[in-house]
């Protein structure tokens, strides 16, 4: 089950109350006070943690909360602070105020952290308020509460590259060729229900890596969220470039360059620069009977020069890895 949004209500912990007490001891018969401070409450803290592979445990426990303050004590002691709740998701997660939509957070980098929401402080002992006129006071201050909200979590794929394709195109069988991912591979659409990330290691040494990520497939409609539109397209979002992979076997009877230029269509139409996004087109299944034709007239209807490649029998897979890497290199370019 992977899991890419979830509602969570969250509350950072109460400052303690202050304390009214008098000192008592032997020998000392007006004391004064001595109420310590209450602690101040936990805040509520996100980080990024590039071991967190998706919102899953927010989804099955929505509901968090920081620790209390504790309240201050005699002989001027003051409470313990409450505990952090530190709640870590993974890089590439939107924070939503969930009344009003408005983006609070973006974690982008491992490690990165962010206090969410803010304890309450603590309030002051009856020490704060002894003066010349006022030698035994016996108020004190009470904790302020903790910050609270309802937020929505929305993860957003973080990679270099971006598979893009029907169905069936054979996107999670080139990743599974290229990197080290594992994606489920079948002969059905659909295969791939979720964004799988695999790393295409440098051929030389100082080499730049390369992130690519297996987009479950695209479907006519996506960008008005048939399907599972929407909920794929987003992981587009923070890729740098784009690989379209189109199937040459002309299956169910579409013909190639029409799935190139639906996709670009679904693309655009979905809007936040996904159209613009430099890609690199690669056309998939030439071992079929029919690619050769089928590839000459993608060439003369799109006006471009796609990569050829059979992943199934491992054809064109160098070629298309030093494409990469030099495709790669050109986004790096300032």
């Amino acid at each position: 089950m992977f899991v890419d949004e979830v509602e969570v209500k969250l509350r950072a912990g109460d400052g303690g109350n202050g304390c009214a007490s008098f000192r008592r001891e032997k020998f000392v018969p007006k004391g004064g006070p001595d109420g310590g401070d209450g602690g101040n409450g936990g805040n509520v803290i996100l980080e990024a943690d590039v071991n967190s592979a998706d919102l899953r445990q927010y989804y099955f426990k929505p509901h968090w909360n920081a620790k209390n303050g504790a309240p201050g004590m005699g002989s001027t002691r003051n409470g313990r602070g409450g505990a952090d709740c530190v709640l870590k998701v993974p890089p590439g997660t939107v924070v939503h105020d969930a009344s009003t939509g408005e983006v609070v957070l973006e974690l982008l980098e491992s490690g990165e952290r962010h206090v969410l929401l803010k304890g309450g402080s603590g309030g002051w002992g009856n020490i704060h308020f002894k003066s010349s006129v006022n030698q035994a006071p016996r108020q004190f201050k009470e904790g302020t509460p903790g910050q609270h909200g309802t937020y929505r979590f929305v993860l957003k794929t973080i990679a270099d590259i971006g598979l893009v394709g029907y169905p069936n195109a054979g996107k999670s069988t080139l990743i599974a060729a290229m990197t080290a991912a594992n994606p489920k591979t079948a002969s059905y659409p659909f295969t791939t229900l979720n964004p799988v990330v695999g790393v295409m290691e440098p051929e030389e040494p100082g080499g730049i890596r390369i992130q690519l990520a297996d987009i479950p497939g695209l479907i006519e409609g996506a960008h008005s969220n048939k399907g599972l539109g929407h909920a794929f397209l987003r992981h587009i979002e923070r890729c740098k470039g784009l690989v379209i992979l189109i199937d040459l076997s002309g299956v169910d009877g579409r013909e190639p360059w029409a799935d190139y230029q639906n996709l670009l269509k679904e693309l655009d139409y979905y809007g936040q620069g996904l159209a613009a996004k430099p890609r690199i087109i690669v056309v998939n299944k030439v071992d079929e009977p029919a690619a050769a034709d089928h590839l000459e007239t993608f060439q003369k209807k799109t006006g471009t020069k796609p990569v050829p490649v059979s992943c199934l029998l491992g054809e064109g897979l160098p070629e298309l890895r030093k494409a990469l890497f030099s495709f790669a290199n050109e986004m790096t370019q300032p």
